[in-house]
């Protein structure tokens, strides 16, 4: 099994034809058959299913296919490493930023990497918590934003901020921040939530308890952007973390208030592996994001925020 051999695997898959795959790798047709079938042959398992529309990785290809992105993807990340200019970090670091963050922070950590370790090339990922949770643990990712976490035997957290949820509802019911609103009263609206299971859910289903409140619940989703766009068309009212609505309350397209009675909170934290080697670019990006979010809190664009102290010590390795 060699570099080559893994590189064909993941290419036919990705396209689902070995001319096609022939064409990218710059390579004659048979040398990529002869690849996948050198390979099929040591592993004993057929990794593609021929069939008319194409080539189908099979459930063992599929494992394989997985695997051979995480080896080149190290193999690449150390050549990064052992092949720096003087003087100059140098890396590939994968980010991981919760979808409701990430139009906040994604373009001044891009920035700011690039100004200070143009050697660091960054590769960023959005999902909510429990996604980028599972992605760190299975080392897809170097480090990542989650939240109402603490440290486990397999990541470290490193509390960063604690914000707020919001009652989110249309323009016209003239939510206002300084005037927050009791959970009793966005109950009595139909409301859009997270689907059941999601981190944010948890907390407005304990919140609900919490209120005494029943909920009359007329759509869930697992994506923010949908939640806020049926909130829009007047099918209900929903419960968001300010940092998710602060543009849409801005231009006026929906309107939002900090819940109360009972207050709910998420805490946001940096996660990072608890094992293994921290490369100095994963450090530096770090560091950077860290710097993001204290400078997104002091610059009153991550609505009803409190940092956590300190705000500019990068993680223990």
């Amino acid at each position: 099994m060699d570099v080559k051999q893994l590189k064909a695997l993941i290419t036919v898959a990705e396209v689902g034809s070995v001319t096609r795959a022939a064409e990218l790798l710059h390579l004659v047709q048979p040398a990529v058959t002869r690849q996948i079938r050198t390979l099929e042959e040591e592993l004993g398992v057929a990794l593609f299913q021929r069939t008319r529309q194409g080539m189908r990785p099979t459930e063992a290809g599929e494992i394989m296919v997985d695997r051979a992105r995480r080896a080149l993807n190290e193999l690449e990340r150390a050549r990064a490493e052992v092949q720096p200019r003087p003087g100059e970090v140098t890396g590939i670091v994968t980010v991981g930023l919760l979808e409701s963050t990430s139009e906040l922070l994604a373009e001044p950590l891009v920035s700011a990497v690039g100004a200070a370790h143009p050697g660091v090339e960054l590769r960023l990922m959005t999902g909510y918590s429990g996604h980028l949770q599972q992605w760190l643990d299975d080392g897809d990712l170097d480090l990542t934003l989650l939240y109402n976490l603490d440290s486990g035997p397999s990541l470290n957290a490193r509390p960063l901020v604690r914000e707020r949820l919001w009652a989110v509802a249309p323009a016209a019911a003239g939510l206002c921040a300084d005037r927050p609103v009791p959970f009793a009263e966005v109950a009595a609206h139909p409301l859009v939530m997270p689907a059941a299971g999601h981190a944010l859910r948890t907390l407005i289903d304990a919140a609900a308890a919490r209120a005494g409140s029943a909920m009359d619940i007329a759509a869930q989703t697992n994506s923010m952007p949908v939640q806020k766009q049926l909130v829009l068309a007047g099918h209900g009212w929903t419960v968001l973390p300010g940092v998710g609505i602060a543009e849409d309350v801005a231009n006026g397209t929906l309107s939002a208030a900090p819940l109360c009675e009972p207050d709910v909170w998420r805490s946001i934290v940096l996660g990072t592996p608890r094992y293994g080697r921290v490369p100095p670019a994963v450090e530096v990006v770090a560091r950077e994001l860290v710097r993001a979010v204290g400078m997104a809190v002091a610059q009153g664009r991550w609505p009803s925020a409190e940092l956590h102290a300190p705000s500019e010590r990068a993680p223990d390795a």
